[in-house]
């Protein structure tokens, strides 16, 4: 792959072949187009970082703050009768 022209057009074969480095380029800044059949497809360019799109997605505890929301006891309300309870314990579940 040709270290280049951002404007240059990249075909989906050697988009495939060369993704990591693409990826790489457009997070540099450039701005790269994707071709399928020559036809202009797509754009591959880097993301705006103040848009933090999906980069905590992920992140253990972030939701917290909605634990006080939601009442504890629905955690453990039974879903039986009585009687389907008693025939549980009778068997041995």
């Amino acid at each position: 792959m040709a270290e280049a022209d951002p404007h240059k057009v990249y075909n989906v074969h050697d988009a495939k072949t060369n993704l990591s480095k693409l990826i790489d380029r457009a997070h540099a800044g450039e701005e790269i187009v994707l071709a399928k059949a020559g036809a202009p497809m797509a754009r591959l360019m880097p993301l705006d970082p103040a848009a933090g799109i999906g980069l905590d997605l992920r992140r253990p505890g972030r939701l917290a703050h909605l634990r006080d929301q939601v009442p504890s006891d629905i955690w453990f309300e039974p879903n039986f009768t009585d009687e389907e309870l008693d025939r549980f314990e009778a068997e041995g579940f």
